[in-house]
């Protein structure tokens, strides 16, 4: 696959790793291909279309196949919970030659 580098921002919430419990704070998490939120009465899943930056990493470089892909950041607090309402970004199509 091409490496493709995305960089993660959020705003009104402070960035801080997985299992840091401070009030109104979390982390990302990167949703790719998925059409749908995951369940917000459980954790983020932690699996190829799911990764997590639970060392509150603000970007990395993913490997994605040639052609067209979804992008969307995802944000979750110290347990990798989502927020309710979800804190997520805009959904964005990439396109991977």
């Amino acid at each position: 696959g091409q490496e493709v580098t995305v960089k993660f921002g959020v705003k009104g919430i402070a960035l801080k790793p997985a299992g840091d419990t401070t009030p109104n704070s979390g982390h990302h998490h990167l949703l790719i291909d998925e059409k749908e939120l995951p369940a917000l009465d459980a954790p983020i899943p932690n699996d190829a279309t799911h990764k997590h930056y639970g060392k509150a990493q603000t970007e990395d470089t993913i490997h994605l196949d040639p052609g067209t892909h979804t992008l969307q950041l995802d944000f979750g607090d110290a347990a990798h919970r989502q927020f309710d309402p979800p804190l997520v970004s805009k959904k964005i199509t990439i396109h991977v030659k």
